[in-house]
């Protein structure tokens, strides 16, 4: 259940870090709203997931998906360039996730 509500909270973060993008420095208001709403839901559901998966493989994970998937986002659907250095960030990211979770954190 713990990475259910892990999954919750990394696709909030995404939503609210997309709708950020729209908010127009916060000067436009159902994008500025969408974007409070996703990180006020991100940190509730991840405070529920430290109920039983441990901070640092929480953490790590939340913040390495989150960052890849927004990479990614920004990259498909925003316009932004795609480099080796970047492409080569992502993977690595996936990668240390991945390795983590393997090495028994959690």
């Amino acid at each position: 259940m713990g990475y259910l509500l892990l999954a919750g909270a990394i696709a909030a973060e995404v939503a609210a870090t997309t709708a950020m993008k729209y908010s127009d420095g916060f000067s436009r208001l159902l994008p500025s709203l969408l974007t409070l709403l996703g990180y006020a839901l991100a940190f509730v559901l991840l405070a529920q997931t430290l109920k039983t998966v441990s901070v640092g493989t929480a953490y790590a994970i939340w913040a390495g998906v989150g960052t890849a998937v927004i990479a990614t986002i920004g990259v498909t659907f925003l316009g932004e360039g795609m480099n080796l250095a970047k492409a080569t960030g992502i993977v690595l990211i996936i990668a240390g996730v991945v390795v983590l979770n393997l090495g028994g954190a959690h």
